[in-house]
């Protein structure tokens, strides 16, 4: 465990000097690796090509064989050989030798992954058959270990036996209020036991539950409730003004179940007493009329995009329960683990992938109301976890904590999650000691999610260069601007080489749960996730919208979101890349990189948004960062301090409202700065607006 640790920290250490040594960050590098590379490209081929191929490979090998025996027997075994080291020579002197080599030095990681996926397959296939629930499922491990710890959440410990009979009471409620299989009750309710005992009781009836943000107010939470076709919602009697402020332009018929939270809450006369009538039912399982199916749906989990409204994402209790146990076999979990996340309970992350652990392989599970930044590791410590869950963002802020000895005093054999940028990876592992970190990649409504199995820094993922059929995804080029496909002269998708960026996909099968595409409730939203005639004619695929690129070994990295690139000064620009950079110039605050336009030029300018209420950012010191670890035209032209933040549900600051307002100081009451030609920032008043439209200034 130590050797992993050292050797991880001596290719973080490698890295960092690279990095300042090139006064790189990892943006504008896409032609030096394109010309660094010829090797082919990552295809993706049906079932009856890849056994064509194999036919004729067979045929192939049977003739080479025949030749063999025919030049040996007429011309002796030595000739033969010699035959046969002239034949090498001249392959490896066309260049083909690379391939020996990258299959030589990835064979055991695909093995290995290989393996994991296998027996992930044959468990998935084996609850098919079965046609179980995932409330069948949670039921065995009730019968197995009862009296097992299943939720510690504050000063509270639920046994497996008490979820079960909490969530039986629930479903007991609500079959007697009329509720059946495809009915949807609406859930409103911050992180507690409850939560999860709520939604799996209502399944019990194959009543569909979808998970709000707890973030939601007026129209957003209006639109979540109503484009799910809720006929009720229940909601925590700590968000009841939320829901107060709502209930008039929400249709007569949403019926308002209200959970009291504490015993000094009160229900108002327009709600149910949720509480009390769980009090008043029995806990066995209700008896139901209308079989339960595996393919069921489930659960609808809202995206947490930073434009737009949320979009409702359909997740069968197939696709929750392939989720889960993709991550469980490929990560290495186990069912004794304890497992802390303190993510909302309504995304799939922290609702799907640490719930399911403990729904599906019993393991504990701790959560928590809200992220601390201060209280992660001692939690992790208080509760004696042994993986605990992330997602980027997360380990900023916990690295902005001042370091204390109480930082490595934890029992966490892995952390596992999403979004941990390259930039800050080795310094996390390294200050908190963590033997092992399982980054995974995948989109709620997708079908194409990849897992780091073998603790690679900053890779998200893998691709086999080997077998690559094997695991059907792909990187296809597409327009950085529009994101549209990039097509050949037979109208399909052009893949991309290694070293080259573009869009992820996941090939859609749609008789096969793992790669079926489920979409929204909204059917024209998902319509525009499905891009076709992919490699072949009629063939389908999710398109992630998330721009990856894969290197020699087949090693996946993230980039940025299309549409989030902007073109500056005849370049392109990631805004992911340039705010993990800005990210670390400024103590890990947050910060939000977007283009704007300046009336009379082409492109768009960068400009960052950092939230500094208390005014500490040095403005010297962020110039002179950024250009040591930016090339110019990805160094932000525009800076603006943020007194109010305004979040997703996955702390990401909201993009849209900040591009909408550029730099235009006349609609904006924050300070702005914009880079002179000096190489300082320097104040924007509206005269300094007007000359910079004017060309006056120009930057």
């Amino acid at each position: 465990m130590d050797k992993k640790i050292n050797g991880n920290a001596k290719i973080c250490e490698n890295r960092q000097s690279e990095d300042l040594e090139s006064g790189k960050a990892a943006v504008g590098e896409e032609s030096s690796r394109e010309s660094a590379t010829r090797h082919k490209s990552l295809k993706t081929r049906p079932v009856r090509v890849l056994i064509r191929r194999i036919l004729v490979m067979t045929a192939i090998v049977a003739v080479l064989v025949a030749l063999s025996a025919v030049v040996c027997f007429f011309l002796g075994w030595k000739c033969l050989v010699q035959l046969i080291l002239v034949a090498i020579v001249a392959y490896l002197a066309a260049g083909k030798w690379r391939w020996f080599y990258v299959a030589l030095m990835t064979a055991p990681r695909d093995i290995k992954a290989l393996y994991k996926y296998l027996r992930l397959l044959i468990q998935i296939k084996s609850w098919q058959r079965e046609d179980v629930t995932l409330a069948d499922i949670f039921r065995r491990n009730v019968k197995r270990h009862p009296n097992k710890a299943c939720i510690l959440f504050e000063d509270q410990e639920w046994s497996f036996a008490q979820l079960e009979e909490y969530s039986n009471k629930v479903a007991n409620v609500f079959k007697s209020h009329g509720y059946k299989k495809g009915d949807v009750v609406a859930l409103f309710l911050e992180n507690r036991p409850e939560f999860i005992a709520l939604w799996l009781g209502l399944s019990k009836l194959g009543v569909i539950t979808p998970l709000i943000n707890t973030n939601q107010r007026l129209d957003s939470l209006v639109h979540s409730i109503t484009i799910a076709g809720s006929q009720a919602v229940i909601f925590g009697s700590d968000l009841s003004d939320a829901i107060i402020d709502v209930f008039e332009k929400i249709e007569a018929k949403v019926t308002f179940y209200q959970l009291c939270i504490t015993d000094k809450s009160n229900v108002d006369q327009r709600f149910r007493d949720l509480r009390q009538l769980i009090n008043d039912a029995p806990p066995t399982p209700p008896s139901i009329s209308e079989k339960l199916h595996h393919h069921d749906r489930l659960v609808y989990i809202y995206t947490s995009g930073t434009t737009g409204l949320p979009k409702a994402a359909v997740i069968s209790s197939s696709r929750y329960i392939f989720i889960a146990a993709a991550i469980h076999w490929l990560s290495g979990f186990k069912s004794s683990d304890c497992f802390y996340t303190p993510l909302p309970l309504y995304h799939t992350a922290g609702g799907c992938m640490s719930v399911g652990q403990m729904l599906i392989y019993g393991a504990t599970l701790v959560i928590r109301k809200k992220f601390s930044a201060s209280a992660y590791f001692p939690d992790c410590e208080k509760y004696k976890c042994t993986i605990a869950q992330y997602i980027g963002e997360m380990c900023r802020y916990i690295l902005a904590v001042p370091p204390k000895p109480s930082d490595t005093q934890h029992h966490l054999r892995m952390i596992y999650g999403n979004g941990l940028r390259p930039q800050i990876w080795c310094e996390f592992v390294e200050r908190f000691k963590i033997p092992k970190v399982a980054e995974f990649y995948g989109a709620t409504e997708g079908n194409a999610n990849i897992v780091n199995v073998d603790n690679t820094v900053g890779a998200i993922g893998f691709v086999s260069r080997i077998i690559p059929s094997v695991y059907p995804i792909s990187i296809i080029k597409v327009d950085p601007q529009t994101g549209e496909p990039i097509r050949n002269a037979h109208g399909l998708c052009v893949p991309c080489k290694p070293n080259e960026p573009g869009v992820f996909i996941g090939k859609i099968i749609p008789n096969n749960p793992s790669r079926a595409f489920l979409g929204y409730v909204d059917e024209e939203a998902s319509k525009k996730k499905v891009v076709t005639d992919v490699f072949h004619r009629g063939d389908k695929a999710f398109l992630s919208g998330d721009i990856l690129v894969a290197d020699e070994f087949g090693y996946l990295f993230f980039k940025d979101r299309t549409g989030d690139t902007f073109r500056w000064k005849g370049e392109n620009v990631s805004t992911s890349e340039v705010e993990a950079v800005l990210s670390n110039v400024i103590s890990y605050k947050d910060v939000v990189v977007y283009g704007v336009e300046i009336r009379g030029v082409e492109g768009r300018a960068g400009m960052a948004a950092i939230f500094d209420p208390e005014g500490t950012v040095d403005l010297a010191q962020l110039a002179e960062g950024t250009k040591k670890a930016l090339p110019f035209y990805a160094r932000p032209i525009f800076i603006r301090i943020l007194k109010k933040l305004d979040m997703t549900g996955t702390y990401k600051l909201k993009k849209n409202d900040l591009q909408k307002e550029g730099f235009d100081v006349s609609k904006i009451s924050d300070d702005i700065y914009y880079l002179d030609s000096k190489g300082t920032y320097s104040l924007v008043t509206p005269e300094v607006y007007q000359q910079i439209n004017d060309g006056i200034i120009r930057v």
